[in-house]
């Protein structure tokens, strides 16, 4: 016999031994390959290749330390397991080979070289013939010695018990045979905590349709009847995929299984086309997990500092925690916690914002685009969600940071039905100002706290509630003198009932309110306490109605009432000379309605429209102050006043607000939008300065101010690159605002009871393009954006005082024309990270005194048109290094620590500029307010 008779005559016998020995199920060939129809792309190998020995009668062999760093590569979804470890392998010195009994050998520098020793066949049952069937053997020419990453069976029992419950769904009832499609509803959480998932995908892949969950978890996906596979895809969690036969309407609730993924993905991967796909613009995401490898002040991670970050997002300067949004100011942002709002966003002094990140889920900021169901601000809205809570077991989180200290404790109410969270932050920031060298600083004091409480029900079937309160306190003395106290309280009650798989409406109920304590006694004659006060109160409702797949309608309605307390002065001490002091209280109702439909025209063109008519009545009791036409409107002016009665509409405004949306796709990874909208806004901050300070005041549309119309028209291309995992956006827009508010030189707006005569309506311009670059996946991603933006003010009223710069245009306190960021996330292993920020921005306007002159045998000085300079330009980096205990699943607490190194190369960032009058002249100063590296160490936990 020849030797390749012997070969094949051998290896017939192999497969007829192996045949006898394994059952049918367990053979495989090198011509066929199990189908992944989930993406790993990116993930650790290590887990890629456990989770297939679970699900599939399949088994590896391999040198750990070849496979630690090692990632999948998956180009395609579905894909066959060979074509992924030959694309994973491709540039590395692996290879594989996988036998017919599914066990799969992975070697290095070498292929495998099949060795098959025979001995001569005997008759059946003798031992030579037993001999030979024990020799015949598949040996993998491999060293060093293979370890196979599981030594028990146990693994493809459950594989096979898995397989065995894939079974096909029915859903529905055959009720109605003349209907040809049906609807599926449900929820999608998370199984290990109950939680729903926001923003889940649900799709069809063959018939190119999918929705999102809402805030709630909640889904409803119209098909046609018949057999059809759901996809389920969330950021975090396995992919999951579900066969259905559809035979009428049903309920199909899904848990999908967290997996381990990198903690440096940037980017919800179940919405890694969102940017091409959808008609959103103009629309910033973050996840906390991201955050919490960013660059930290003082080891506390901050929302809205990471917005700043995002194209389009600036801040006036260090240590402020307001934002400005494409030129708008800072009162323009509707900042929202649960539905509810947030009017004052800042923690001591301005260094941190009031959102706790262990309570937060995710949070969306609307830069353009913005939907319907929003009013009342013109810039953008900044929508916050907290955690509902788990709804499996009792868990908790936590951190210390030199500054402060934070618990959070959730879990179950009721097992599976109902949850609560509550969270709680801390600052013991007074013994860093006894040590430093400023006598002023060490007699301060400064501290803040917050608690963050929600609880969910889950009613029945059809309804849900959520209750979810927030509250912050804030107190700083400055020198042993003025002592400065302010508070935020708001909650909310949201319920949400199901009418049928097509129609939900959730209802809330929302209530906030700010105030504020200014107190002087270091000086009994000049002791006085002044307090503001601003409530929030408002019902609503938003219906949700899904006639069709390619059609989503929402309409509501909303009313606010407003109550302020503009202010009141009383002496603080029995020797106090101040004089009692009460501004008029002031109301309004504020009403809106909107519709609104996205409309999937065909497969490239997708529209969003809606309409919003918003009414405002300013109400009385209130007085109005009366000034004759012919002359300025000054305090000398005033004629009289008007006094209506409580109730009374004082003055009406209100209109329609445009929404409009469109995107026409011109590939599977390019796409073309546009978006109009008007907004209108009748609130209005009362600031002269750049940043947010604990003295503003809020104020209500009145008869001499008017609300502002913004309308901001926007065009940008998508283009993403390496199946989605770069992401490249150019935007560029252009903002009209109409009766923007602009105070004269030397306003007062402290506690005056004709602020009017100190407030002049202006317009303003803005316009700007937004370039972004974002690597999402792998050891190194993050972004670069870069931002140039033009914002300008005119002001040309009927009278000289009414008019600046001479009624010509002039840049706007944030006119800043470039802004350029630069994250970077590099993960070297599973427990070590690094992360590291550049930011650079042009200088914001400033007013500088440009001569001296002497009247009245007093110096006087002469400034510049307004904002005619600029301070030196801004330029920040800062670096951390990340380090995660060990990843072992039973352990009492899993802990990690981040060292962060704020402004590293000490740069003294010019906040402001001021000047003193010395007596060789008038002399100006800089003011930074880090002037050098900020080290911090922050040890968090999870329990």
């Amino acid at each position: 016999m020849t030797r390749i008779a012997r070969m094949r005559y051998t290896s017939l016998l192999f497969f007829c031994f192996v045949g006898y020995l394994c059952p049918p199920y367990l053979l495989f060939s090198q011509n066929e390959s199990i189908l992944i129809r989930q993406s790993y792309h990116g993930r650790p190998f290590q887990i890629f290749i456990e989770q297939l020995e679970q699900k599939y009668p399949l088994r590896f062999y391999y040198a750990q330390t070849w496979i630690d760093s090692l990632t999948v590569v998956q180009v395609e979804n579905p894909m066959p397991l060979t074509k992924i470890l030959l694309a994973t392998f491709e540039s590395t010195e692996l290879s594989y080979y996988q036998d017919e009994l599914g066990r799969i050998f992975i070697t290095r520098d070498f292929p495998i070289v099949i060795a098959i020793e025979t001995s001569p066949p005997g008759p059946a049952g003798s031992p030579s013939a037993d001999q030979g069937r024990q020799q015949q053997s598949f040996v993998p020419d491999i060293a060093p010695p293979l370890v196979p990453s599981q030594t028990e069976s146990p693994g493809r029992k459950a594989a096979k018990e898995k397989q065995d419950q894939d079974v096909v769904k029915e859903i529905g009832e055959k009720s109605d045979e003349s209907r040809t499609r049906g609807t599926i509803v449900g929820y999608v959480k998370d199984e290990a905590t109950g939680e729903p998932l926001i923003a889940a995908s649900i799709f069809v892949a063959k018939l190119s349709v999918g929705v999102t969950t809402d805030q709630y978890g909640y889904y409803s996906l119209t098909l046609p009847k018949g057999p059809h596979t759901l996809g389920f895809r969330s950021y975090g969690k396995e992919e999951k995929t579900q066969d259905i036969l559809l035979v009428g309407d049903g309920v199909l609730d899904i848990e999908l299984e967290p997996t381990i993924i990198q903690l440096d993905e940037v980017v919800i991967e179940s919405e890694r086309d969102a940017n091409i796909e959808s008609t959103q613009m103009g629309l910033a995401k973050l996840d906390i997990q991201t955050m919490k490898q960013m660059p930290s002040f003082m080891g506390e991670i901050d929302v809205i500092k990471s917005t700043l970050l995002l194209p389009g997002v600036q801040s006036v300067g260090e240590g402020t925690s307001g934002f400005n949004v494409r030129g708008g100011s800072v009162d323009q942002n509707l900042i929202l916690i649960n539905q509810a709002p947030i009017f004052n966003s800042s923690h001591l002094f301005g260094f941190f914002s009031v959102f706790n990140p262990d309570v937060i889920k995710n949070f969306d900021l609307y830069k353009s685009g913005i939907p319907a169901k929003y009013g009342g601000r013109i810039s953008s809205v900044l929508d916050i969600a907290m955690k509902d809570g788990n709804k499996r077991e009792l868990v908790g989180s936590g951190g210390i940071s030199p500054v402060t200290a934070r618990l959070t404790l959730e879990g179950p109410i009721r097992k599976n039905r109902s949850s609560f969270i509550l969270g709680g932050r801390s600052s013991y920031s007074d013994w860093i100002l006894k040590r430093l060298p400023s006598a002023e600083l060490r007699n301060s004091k400064a501290g803040f706290s917050d608690l963050n409480g929600k609880i969910n029900l889950e009613l029945s079937d059809k309804d849900r509630l959520d209750v979810s309160v927030y509250a912050s306190r804030d107190q700083f003395v400055l020198n042993g003198d003025t002592t400065y106290r302010y508070h935020n309280l708001n909650g909310s009650v949201n319920w949400k009932h199901l009418f049928n798989n097509k129609l939900y409406a959730v209802s809330s109920a929302i209530a906030s309110q700010y105030r504020y304590r200014i107190e002087s006694s270091a000086q009994a004659e000049t002791a006085y306490r002044l307090t503001y006060g601003i409530r929030y109160q408002e019902l609503k409702s938003d219906i949700t109605y899904i006639p069709q797949p390619n059609h989503q309608i929402r309409f509501g309605a909303s009313s606010i009432l407003y109550q302020l307390n503009p202010g009141e002065r009383l002496p603080n001490h029995s020797e106090s000379l101040v004089m009692p002091t009460a501004l008029q209280e002031e109301q309004a109702l504020e009403s809106g309605i909107y519709l609104s439909d996205e409309w999937t025209v065909g497969p490239r063109l997708k529209l969003y429209g809606g309409l919003r008519y918003s009414l405002y009545l300013f109400l009385g009791p209130h007085s109005i102050n009366q000034y004759r036409d012919d002359l300025p409107r000054i305090a000398d002016n005033i004629t009289g006043s008007i006094p209506y009665e409580a109730g009374r509409i004082v003055k009406p405004y209100g209109g329609p607000e445009i929404r409009f949306s469109a995107r026409l796709a011109l590939g599977t990874r390019s796409s073309l939008k546009l978006s109009y909208n008007r907004l209108r806004q009748y609130l209005h901050m009362l600031s002269n300065t750049t940043s947010i300070s604990p003295s503003d005041s809020w104020k209500l549309s009145d008869p001499y101010i008017r609300p502002q119309i913004g309308d901001q028209l926007s065009v940008g291309f998508y283009q993403n690159f390496r199946q989605n995992s770069i992401e490249t956006s150019i935007e560029v827009y252009v903002k009209r605002i109409k009766d923007m508010l602009e105070f004269k030189n030397g306003a007062q707006l402290l506690l005056n009871p004709h602020v009017e005569t100190d407030i002049v309506n202006g317009l303003g311009r803005a316009y700007g393009a937004e370039f972004l670059i974002k690597k999402e996946r792998g050891k190194l991603n993050g972004w670069i954006s870069y931002t140039y933006s033009r914002v300008f003010s005119q002001v040309n009223g009927q009278f000289p005082d009414e008019i600046i710069n001479g009624g010509e245009p002039f840049p706007a306190n944030v006119d800043k024309p470039h802004d350029f960021s630069f994250v970077g996330n590099y993960k070297f292993s599973r427990r070590f990270s690094m992360s590291s920020n550049i930011a650079y921005s042009t200088g914001r306007p400033i007013t500088y005194p440009v001569s001296q002159f002497v009247f009245g045998n007093t110096t006087r000085l002469d400034y510049s048109l307004r904002n005619q300079y600029r301070i030196p330009d801004y330029f920040r980096w800062d670096f951390s290094l990340n380090i995660e205990g060990n990843h072992k699943i039973k352990k009492f607490a899993h802990t990690s620590w981040s060292l962060s190194v704020f402004n590293v190369l000490g740069r003294k960032n010019v906040y402001s500029i001021y000047f003193v009058s010395e007596p060789t002249g008038v002399q100006g100063y800089k003011l930074s307010v880090f002037g050098r590296p900020i080290m911090t160490l922050t040890f968090n936990f999870r329990i």
